[in-house]
C-alpha cells in the first residue's frame, strides 16, 4: 500500500527518457518517455515508473491495476509473518515467600516461551529501601529459578530506579 502510493504514471512521468521494459518482459533500451507512453497507450497498458531513482529510471508497460493489487498483496502476506513483542512485568516485593517467587517464576518462563520481553520489578517500601540488597537477592533467585543464561538473555542489568530495582528478560533467540 505505502509502497505502491508514490509510483508515478503516464503523463506523471517528468524525465526526458527512461529505460523501458516492455509488456512481455523484454528489454526495449533507452526510450523517450514520449515514445514510451505512446507504446503503452497502443498496448492498452500503463507505463509504470518502477525504480525512479535509477539513472535513467526504469519503467515497465503493464496493467497497473493489477500492479497495485500484487503489490498490496505482497505487503499483506509480508505482516502477516511478524509477530509483535510485549512488554510484560511482574511485580514483587524484597521478603517475597519462596512459593510466591516460585509462582511468579513460572508466569515468567511462559511469558518468555511466548516471546514477550520482561521487566521484572522490586518495589521497596518505608524502611525496605535501606536494604535494597535484598532485590538483588530476590532478582537473581529469579535468573537461578528460570535456568540462568540458557533460557533468556538479561537485557537490562538489575537496577535501582527510585523506589523500584528492575531487570529486563529477553526470551533466548532460536536457531
Amino acid at each position: 500500500m505505502a509502497e505502491v502510493k508514490g509510483l508515478r504514471i503516464n503523463d506523471q512521468i517528468r524525465v526526458r527518457e527512461v529505460r523501458l521494459i516492455g509488456a512481455n518482459g523484454e528489454q526495449a533500451g533507452i526510450v523517450p518517455t514520449i515514445e514510451a507512453v505512446k507504446m503503452a497507450a497502443e498496448a492498452g497498458l500503463d507505463l509504470v515508473e518502477v525504480a525512479p531513482t535509477a539513472k535513467p529510471p526504469v519503467c515497465k508497460i503493464i496493467d497497473y491495476g493489477k500492479y497495485r493489487f500484487q503489490m498490496e498483496k505482497k505487503l499483506r502476506d509480508s505482516k502477516k509473518n511478524q509477530k509483535q513483542q510485549m512488554m510484560r512485568e511482574i511485580r514483587m516485593q524484597p521478603k517475597i515467600h519462596d512459593h510466591d517467587l516460585e509462582f511468579k517464576s513460572a508466569h515468567i518462563k511462559k511469558f518468555l516461551d511466548g516471546g514477550d520481553k520482561v521487566k521484572v520489578t522490586v518495589r521497596f517500601w518505608g524502611r525496605e529501601l535501606a536494604h535494597t540488597e535484598l532485590g538483588y537477592e530476590v532478582l537473581n533467585k529469579v535468573l537461578e529459578k528460570l535456568g540462568g543464561e540458557e533460557v533468556c538473555t538479561l537485557e537490562k542489568k538489575p537496577a535501582m530506579e527510585g523506589r523500584t530495582m528492575s531487570m529486563t528478560l529477553s526470551p533466548k533467540q532460536k536457531k
